[in-house]
């Protein structure tokens, strides 16, 4: 069978983004540190950052909000407008970070490219993925870019529908058990899972037991050998 349509998750699948969080985090435990125990502020912000996620969805934006209103649980009033603004700051270098491509990748979307149409299915901001997007120089190899606010088995079953594939002939591979492989296998379509060394905890699941459209891998250059499998 011939998969039609190649769907590819962006970061921490294309390029590097859970480090530069991991970054801001340190710096916002670092702010903290006279009100709350490090312990005490990972747990916090990660709370926070969950009830958020209906109000500012994924990116570096919903999660400088919730640093604010994390630094403003944990501080009170005797929190210091100059933590405010250096969480503000901290911010705006989330969103400046340099694009810095994966291991092998620009030669791998080639290759898969020979193989069908590419479509870059991402969360985030929109603004801010568009401009990664650009910055990387990966742009021109995929027919279409589709930035959502979440993934689910609806997600994929619209952008099947929209791209006139049927599931079976489309396949997703991300770094994500929870939004890249679980519900593209829902939706009927072939999903591979490609761990990242750096997993935020929202993201995880339990991965798939046996199903023969499920395939983990240990780098996205093992997708194109595992289509031809397919095919």
């Amino acid at each position: 069978m011939r998969l039609e349509l190649i769907c590819l998750d962006a970061d921490d699948t294309l390029w590097h983004n859970m480090r530069h969080f991991a970054e801001a985090e340190d710096s916002f435990i670092a702010m903290l540190r006279p009100f709350a125990d490090a312990n005490i502020a990972r747990v916090s912000l990660e709370a926070c950052e969950s009830r958020n996620l209906k109000h500012y969805g994924y990116g570096a934006k919903g999660f400088t909000l919730s640093m604010i209103e994390t630094a403003l649980e944990l501080g009170g009033p005797a929190l210091p407008a100059s933590v405010i603004r250096d969480i503000v700051e901290a911010g705006r270098r989330l969103l400046a970070h340099p694009v810095e491509l994966l291991s092998g990748i620009e030669e791998t979307l080639h290759a898969l490219a020979n193989r069908g149409r590419l479509a870059l299915v991402t969360k985030g901001d929109l603004l801010h993925q568009e401009a990664k997007l650009a910055a990387s120089g990966l742009g021109e190899l995929f027919s279409a870019v589709e930035i959502v606010s979440d993934k689910n088995k609806g997600t994929f079953e619209r952008l099947f529908r929209r791209h006139d594939v049927r599931p079976e002939q489309a396949v997703m591979a991300g770094d994500s058990l929870r939004s890249d492989v679980l519900p593209a296998l829902d939706a009927g379509a072939w999903a591979a899972f490609v761990p990242h060394a750096i997993q935020w905890t929202h993201e995880q699941a339990e991965e798939p037991s046996n199903h023969h459209r499920y395939r983990r891998l240990t780098s996205l250059a093992e997708l194109p050998a595992w289509i031809d499998d397919i095919a």
